[in-house]
């Protein structure tokens, strides 16, 4: 009987002792999937540009679709809040990057749209709120108002 006891009393010293490296684990794991979320966008956004010209009327615009999937599950840390935002990049350009929150966390970003695109992101009617669980879909569209943009609206 004192051997179950014992047993028992050491397995639960460990889990608490490990409980913190395993949330640290989550997290990492978490913001690594999301820059791999990130860096899909940017090569949707990437293709789209070089691979299509730009033209005024938006019904008739280049465009494409891309998917973000939210991690989830045991290996992945809770998120709290997940968006698509308009940033700020050297100059009169923008940009877009995603911005989330794991629970209890602070606000991290991760830039989406590197130096290497001649184009103008958008997010129409931004910040645009993402599932912290599942899949998100979005529109790009590449138009020329003064220049090639591309405009990013959620597809519901």
């Amino acid at each position: 009987m004192i051997r179950v006891v014992l047993t028992v009393l050491v397995a639960v010293a460990l889990l608490a002792a490990s409980m913190p490296a395993l949330e640290d684990a989550r997290v990492s794991t978490t913001d690594d999937r999301l820059g791999t979320e990130s860096d899909r966008v940017e090569r949707a956004i990437g293709g789209l540009v070089s691979g299509s010209m730009s033209v005024s009327d938006p019904s008739l615009a280049a465009r494409t679709t891309v998917t973000i999937r939210a991690p989830a599950g045991v290996t992945a840390a809770r998120i709290g809040r997940l968006a698509l935002v308009e940033t700020e990049q050297s100059g009169n350009e923008s940009g877009a990057a995603l911005r989330y929150r794991i629970d209890g966390g602070r606000d991290r970003t991760v830039p989406i749209v590197s130096d290497a695109v001649t184009a103008t992101v958008e997010v129409v009617d931004g910040p645009i709120a993402l599932r912290t669980r599942g899949e998100s879909r979005l529109d790009l569209r590449l138009v020329d108002d003064g220049g090639p943009i591309v405009r990013i609206t959620r597809i519901e």
